[in-house]
This record gives C-alpha cells, sequence and structure tokens, in this order.
C-alpha cells in the first residue's frame, strides 16, 4: 500500500491504484501503470485514473514549456511533478467519468514576472500561427528584454509545438510554424514571458482555440 506524506503527489511512496510513486536523489516522482483487468474498478477509482490521464496526455505534450515555467517550484519534485499537481487540483472539470482540462485554469508556466497584456493569436496564414501583444515593459518588473514563450497544443495528436526564447517582449509579436499535419485541427495556444536570464517567468495565459489552416 502506498502512503501520501504531503498531501496529493506532496511525497507518495508506493502504489495507490496505479499511480506509483517515490523518491530518486530527494526528488518526489510519480508515474501511471498501465491498467489490468485485475485492477479494482470502482466508480472512484476510474474517476480517479480518467482525471490523471487526460492531465497526463496535457502535460506530457507539454513539458519543454513545464520545464521551464514551473522551475521554482522543483523543490523535492520534478517541474512535471508540480505541474501535475496544480493542474489537478485547480484545472480538472466536467462531469464523471468524462472530465475535461479547463485550459484558462491550466497554467503551464507559474511566476511572478509582469504577464501578457492584451495577447491576440492569428491562424490565417497557412502553416502558421502569429502571437501579438501589448509591450508593457515599463510596468511592474517587466523588462523589454523579457522573451516571449508561446506554445501551439494540439489535443487530438496529443502533441505541441513551442518556441521557449522567442521575440522580446518590446517587439510585441512572434510567429510560430506549424506542420502541415495540423491542417483542420483544432489547437490550443498558450504564451507566458521568461527574465532574458532564465531566473523568473509570468504565469501562462490561455488565448483561447482555432482551427489550423
Amino acid at each position: 500500500m502506498g502512503k501520501i506524506a504531503q498531501g496529493i503527489l506532496g511525497g507518495l511512496s508506493g502504489k495507490v491504484g496505479n499511480v506509483i510513486g517515490g523518491s530518486w536523489k530527494g526528488i518526489d516522482y510519480i508515474r501511471i501503470k498501465p491498467s489490468s483487468v485485475a485492477n479494482p474498478r470502482t466508480e472512484g477509482q476510474v474517476n480517479q485514473r480518467n482525471k490523471f490521464t487526460i492531465t497526463l496526455e496535457y502535460l506530457q505534450a507539454t513539458k519543454s514549456f513545464i520545464k521551464i515555467g514551473y522551475k521554482s517550484f522543483a523543490t523535492k519534485k520534478t517541474e512535471f511533478n508540480a505541474a501535475m499537481s496544480y493542474v489537478l487540483n485547480n484545472a480538472v472539470g466536467g462531469v464523471a467519468p468524462n472530465f475535461t482540462v479547463d485550459y484558462a485554469n491550466a497554467l503551464l508556466s507559474r511566476g511572478p514576472l509582469s504577464g501578457v497584456l492584451n495577447g491576440t493569436t492569428d491562424l490565417a496564414t497557412a502553416g502558421q500561427v502569429s502571437f501579438d501583444w501589448g509591450d508593457n515593459s515599463a510596468e511592474g518588473n517587466a523588462n523589454a528584454t523579457d522573451k516571449a514563450m508561446v506554445l501551439v497544443y494540439n489535443p487530438s495528436k496529443k502533441e505541441s509545438i513551442s518556441i521557449l526564447d522567442g521575440a522580446d517582449r518590446i517587439i510585441g509579436s512572434q510567429v510560430v510554424t506549424i506542420p502541415n499535419t495540423y491542417v483542420g485541427d483544432t489547437v490550443e495556444l498558450f504564451m507566458a514571458f521568461v527574465s532574458a536570464d532564465g531566473t523568473q517567468v509570468s504565469n501562462s495565459v490561455y488565448l483561447g482555440s482555432g482551427t489550423a489552416a
């Protein structure tokens, strides 16, 4: 039997359902064991597995973004585990057993750096997504040299395309090239900023969805 020492994902040792936890070099980790016909399938267990599954799909596809976005939360846990804990507790909704990720609350980056001002996207040009934002480099703790982090998430393909050191905040625009295989797919769009030295990030913002051209 597994033990959760500090609340959900705060320090899991052993096995709980199909979730296996442990520690490696002082860092807590989790992984999902594939379900088998021998596993109990009570309603509560099925619901929990469904929540884990949709959260894992979302975060596995965006883990390069998370690696930077949750860096400051990786204390005795990985950036991925920190993001997993946050999304599970703050951004999984819907009616059981058909749970969904609430993208507006499923932050891929969390931090004190000033965020995105008036972010918009444009998918009209074939093979690309344009991200645009206002220049707020004179406000708060923002800097003109902060780098845009932009991400195009394709849920149907369970993958994403991202730029993690994009245009300076003062520039106000960044284009992401997407593959031809995305044409006709619905994509979810996210953005954040990281300081030029990589020490601070902003909360990510969800900029909505669109159909890739």
